[in-house]
């Protein structure tokens, strides 16, 4: 049995006609291509659209993989290059420029500038006013809950696009910083703010859940 974590023997089952190399692939990838895709394009049916071309280039063009990058980066620059193109048939191209924090993002603050003490506090300048809760004590049936998960997804759903692909190949689909770099050509500082900002809004958008749920019993 070929361990197709390993690139050149899933390249090889792939290039053999393997059907379960291809179960792999798309058991591993297609969830996020489809979220990548929606960079791009205006719905999900259109991405769901322009996955299957990707699976299809793919099987084409995979006895012509020469391994100089990794398979998953190979595969996601097929995604975005058909991706772009389609955007472009519907108006909506986003360049891979775009990806990069522009300059409104770069003055958004991470946390609401109220949740800390003025610079001129007599005691405490610049300290908390109110600090991220904490979620230790939480039950772990919350924290395993789908209702939760859906939450998670919906505040993700609503970042800037920048923002949702960085944190969702990251946090969601378990990718470097270095992977999301070479695939989505962004700078390591670039990668790391879209990040950071985009956590910063999750976690915010979870704290707001877990007060209505009832969670937060610290």
């Amino acid at each position: 049995m070929p361990d197709f974590s390993d690139d050149r023997q899933l390249v090889g089952a792939l290039a053999g006609g393997d059907e379960a190399a291809f179960s792999f692939l798309l058991d591993r990838y297609h969830q996020a291509l489809i979220r990548t895709a929606l960079l791009y394009v205006s719905s999900r049916a259109v991405a769901e659209e322009v996955v299957q071309e990707t699976w299809l280039a793919v099987l084409q063009g995979i006895q012509r993989f020469e391994g100089r990058s990794s398979l998953k980066t190979w595969l996601f620059r097929i995604l975005m290059n058909r991706a772009q193109t389609r955007g472009q048939r519907e108006g909506r191209t986003i360049p891979f420029s775009a990806l990069a924090p522009d300059s409104a993002d770069a003055d958004e603050p991470t946390v609401e500038p109220d949740r800390f003490l003025s610079a001129t506090h007599p005691q405490w300048p610049g300290h908390w006013t109110q600090p991220p809760r904490s979620w230790q004590g939480i039950p772990e049936e919350l924290y395993l809950s789908a209702e939760l998960h859906a939450a998670l997804l919906q505040a993700i759903e609503q970042l800037p696009p920048q923002q949702r692909a960085v944190i969702s190949l990251r946090d969601l689909d378990g990718w470097s910083a270095q992977e999301v770099c070479n695939t989505l050509h962004l700078s390591e500082t670039n990668q790391r703010v879209l990040l950071h900002r985009a956590r910063a809004k999750a976690r915010k958008a979870l704290e707001q859940y877990l007060e209505r749920a009832g969670g937060d019993r610290t």
